[in-house]
């Protein structure tokens, strides 16, 4: 036993037992998202019961089953349910019932002992509303403009049509609101902007104030026309209704204009609910938020996050290889360069909440203040740079990683071996040349090491964001087609600071169990898609110097 302790061998096993059980626990988070996230989307088969709970009413109840749970009896028996002594166990459903703006709950617990026998109806429907989350019922008419249009066999296609029409128009809306509308209003601040610019610096004349006025003009002019639009478009959007019967037989009217899509689930076949869960995840991709981030989709995160990597991507890296170059090539070693080098490590250490606050003070109040003063006077008060933003946000966590890029690049110039520069200098070349035609392009794999790994940190960060410049909702994208068309200086959502709001900060929160972790799958492949970019990268450089070293 001395000697199997001696030969190292336990070590050798504890080390690998780790690394295993480290692996299981990684790959069984990822599973469990991948499961919760990708389930999202189905299309659940709806069921109708009745619950029946001793000394309480009768409760029809319509819905979807999403989880079930088993007890002890004994349990249950505690909580005041008259289980039989008998009974060992009791399953407990989690249905989501919907209809929350008639029962004043969608969700809700029930014991299997006191439900009766599932049914599955065939024409139960499900309407994906824009407010009041999902409607559960069954159809019983269509109206327009409060008359019957269709009963019956012809209501659903019928229905399907006018949905169809309904959504065209909706788009259209929200195509004025948000792109037509939100260049006009950019416009007009810009002129608003200019006259005042004038006034501070004492060139408003007559001439410059009849063309702001001209164009002032001009644009509330094509401000009139669009709302004109507006309102025949909201009109014939209201114009159409459907009738449901919900779960106790009581009718209720709902908008076409307020459902995004209707399913009926019970009488859908493999194809279709596999053509329905693409297109739903597809909406979930490509939709914006609604209900308190609870419902639609999550672009604007998706995007803003992206954008922010990459601004940060491309503030850190020259900064970082700059810093290293500096470090390893030319600074002169001793106690001075050995407490840099410490200072570099600790700092990699520090708490990343400290870096938002950090960023706060000095990047957004300090440095946003001066670049307020000095070149927007005429939006002040309201501040333009002196407020979290995209770029404060990307600058925040370029400090943040700046000490990994820095780490890896020392260690990528550490590694190319001497022989290589003396070459270089005895066949004539200068120090420059020989770091930024030999060295700097072999060390090239390890600065994308470098790239990769803030990357990774920085995509996944949440705490300094909400400091910075992260919000709950953006109402614009940072990227438009409004000049300069990068906006550095607007606020932007992000996929953990969603995840975050979604998950502790929603009302409903098991409306939002899903979103959660569909939210959580998207992060993680958006992770997994940036580092394979930057390691294929990496990859392609290690190919390209080793082959032309050979």
């Amino acid at each position: 036993m001395k000697e199997w302790w001696k030969s190292g061998a336990p070590w050798i096993w504890l080390n690998g037992g780790a690394v295993t059980i480290s692996m299981v626990m990684v790959f069984g988070l990822i599973t469990l998202i991948l499961v919760r996230g990708f389930s999202a989307f189905w299309p659940h088969p709806v069921l109708q019961t009745t619950y029946t709970q001793p000394g309480e009413a009768q409760l029809e109840i319509l819905g979807s089953l999403r989880r079930s749970q088993v007890f002890t009896a004994e349990a249950m028996r505690d909580a005041g349910l008259n289980i039989p002594q008998e009974q060992a166990l009791v399953d407990r459903h989690l249905i989501k019932m919907g209809n929350r703006d008639v029962t004043g709950r969608d969700f809700g617990f029930f014991v299997a002992d006191f439900m009766t026998p599932w049914s599955f109806p065939r024409d139960a429907t499900v309407l994906e509303r824009r407010e009041w989350g999902d409607f559960i019922g069954f159809p019983v008419r269509l109206l327009e403009a409060g008359g019957s249009v269709a009963t019956g066999d012809a209501l659903w296609p019928e229905f399907k049509l006018r949905l169809a029409r309904s959504n065209a128009l909706y788009d259209e809306i929200r195509q004025i609101e948000r792109v037509d509308i939100g260049r006009i209003n950019f416009a007009i601040e810009r002129v608003r902007l200019d006259r005042r610019r004038a006034v501070l610096r004492d060139t408003l004349t007559p001439q410059l104030e009849a063309e702001l006025a001209a164009r002032r003009a001009a644009l509330d002019a094509d401000y009139a026309v669009l709302e004109a639009r507006l309102d025949e478009l909201y009109q014939e959007a209201g114009r159409d209704s459907l009738v449901m019967r919900v779960a106790d037989g009581r009718e209720v009217t709902v908008r076409l204009a307020d459902i995004v899509k209707a399913w009926q689930p019970n009488n859908m076949s493999v194809l279709q609910k596999v053509w329905f869960y693409l297109l739903d995840f597809k909406d979930f991709i490509f939709g914006y938020p609604r209900e308190a981030n609870t419902e639609g989709g999550i672009f604007p995160a998706i995007f803003g996050t992206v954008v922010m990597v990459l601004v940060m991507s491309i503030i850190v890296t020259p900064f970082g290889i700059l810093a290293a170059i500096y470090l390893r090539e030319y600074a002169k070693q001793g106690p001075l360069l050995r407490t840099v080098r410490i200072s570099v490590y600790n700092l990699a250490g520090v708490p990343s909440i400290v870096f938002g606050v950090f960023g706060l003070g000095f990047f957004v109040y300090f440095m946003g203040g001066a670049i307020d003063r000095t070149f927007y006077p005429e939006a002040l008060p309201a501040p333009t740079f002196g407020t979290p933003g995209l770029f404060w946000a990307s600058l925040t966590l370029a400090l943040l990683t700046l000490p990994v890029v820095i780490v890896s690049t020392e260690e990528g110039l550490a590694r190319i071996p001497s022989t290589l520069r003396e070459g270089s200098l005895a066949l004539g070349a200068t120090k420059g040349e020989t770091l930024w035609k030999v060295v700097v392009p072999l060390a090239t794999p390890a600065m994308m090491t470098g790239l990769i790994l803030a990357i990774a940190r920085a995509a996944g960060e949440v705490a300094p964001l909400m400091l910075v410049g992260v919000v709950k909702l953006a109402p614009t994208l940072p990227i438009d087609g409004n000049f300069p068309f990068i906006h550095l200086e607007r606020k932007i959502m992000h996929l953990g600071f969603h995840i975050y709001d979604v998950g502790f900060q929603s009302p409903h929160a098991e409306a939002a169990e899903q979103l959660v972790y569909a939210t959580a799958l998207i992060l993680v492949l958006l992770i997994v898609m940036l580092n394979l970019t930057a390691i294929t990268i990496r990859n392609h450089l290690r190919e390209k110097y080793r082959a032309e070293s050979d």
